[in-house]
């Protein structure tokens, strides 16, 4: 009984090592594993060299800057991975609190007049997305010139000068000025999307928009629609994300965002792990890397290093990684991994 034991056991833990080195597999194959382990890295060495890195204070800083950035990004992942780009969403950041505040000066409800922002916000993707899709404009001219044409309007109607939101204490606690709640809406946000893409017909059909058009196309995606409401999101977040740093700061200004966050967004979802080539991106991914970006940047500046460094050092990590994911892709298609 025990000889015929044996090899049952020994089978047992075969394939128990086998599904250990499955599941070791998937997760270095994961393209959030890399990011995740910089994080923790990158948080050890800035605690090693600036003590005041893991203080309450600095924590909160760091979590309001990447909040906002994967807000923000959350929606970005969606265009780059349907090929395209979207250069216009700091700009919407920027004015959606000034189309809050002027419909709430105008007698409408703070919580109308957000709704009113982020209508009006997703109607500048949907002109960014019709422009692209139906003119055969290529996005990065698209909302590069919106980029402009939204700045000036906003510098025009608030006369270049910032304005207060006094908004009732509990609105603004929960939109924003508690980090944590910040936080939470950054989490939720990706998470959420997280789902849409990877387990929606929409979230499907966005990657196989970016990944093959014209064979979308031929098995019946609308990838022009995709497109559309993938700016339209775009848009959106960045708004919301605007309207959550007008609460928290208690000033609204029209110089606010602009390329810095937007292009932040851009780098945050580069290093999560979305390919601008379009096709494949993940939303958590995004989320770590503005994690990442933040970790770097307030450790920087806590152990008094260059501004200049920074950028020298974000440059090289967009080169990098996207090295790096593009590798990670061959090595899931080739292991038919996610």
């Amino acid at each position: 009984m025990s000889i015929s034991g044996a090899p049952i056991q020994t089978e047992a833990t075969t394939t128990d090592k086998g599904l250990a080195a499955q599941f070791l597999g998937s997760i270095i194959r994961s393209r959030e594993t890399s990011i995740i382990l910089a994080a923790i890295i990158l948080s050890i060495y800035f605690q090693s060299t600036a003590p005041a890195f893991f203080s309450q204070s600095n924590v909160v800083n760091l979590g309001f800057y990447a909040a906002t950035t994967a807000i923000i990004a959350a929606g970005e992942v969606m265009v780059l991975i349907c090929g395209e780009v979207d250069l216009s969403v700091g700009q919407v950041y920027a004015l959606a609190p000034f189309i809050m505040f002027y419909a709430h000066r105008a007698g409408v409800p703070y919580l109308v007049a957000m709704a009113v922002a982020l209508l009006m916000s997703a109607c500048v993707g949907l002109i960014n997305g019709v422009i692209t899709v139906n003119l055969q404009i290529p996005s990065f001219i698209t909302t590069l010139s919106t980029l402009f044409l939204i700045n000036g309007f906003t510098l025009t109607i608030s006369g270049g000068f910032p304005v207060q939101p006094n908004a009732p204490a509990a609105l603004a606690n929960f939109f924003g000025v508690n980090a944590l709640s910040q936080v939470i809406w950054a989490v939720a946000i990706a998470i959420v999307f997280q789902f849409i893409l990877v387990k929606t017909r929409w979230g499907m059909h966005t990657i196989a928009t970016g990944g093959n058009a014209l064979g979308a196309a031929e098995v019946g995606v609308r990838t022009g629609r995709i497109k559309i409401g993938n700016f339209m999101l775009c848009s959106l977040l960045g708004a919301f994300a605007g309207i959550l740093d007008a609460f928290r700061i208690g000033s609204i200004d029209p110089l606010a965002g602009g390329t810095e966050i937007m292009f932040m967004a851009i780098a945050s979802a580069v290093i999560g792990g979305t390919l601008l080539t379009g096709g494949s991106g993940t939303i958590i991914g995004a989320l770590f890397g503005a994690v990442v970006l933040g970790v770097l940047k307030d450790g920087f500046t806590l152990s008094g290093v260059s501004a200049y460094t920074f950028d020298m050092i974000l440059g090289l990590a967009i080169l990098v990684t996207m090295f790096v994911n593009v590798r990670l892709s061959r090595l899931r298609a080739a292991g038919g991994g996610r």
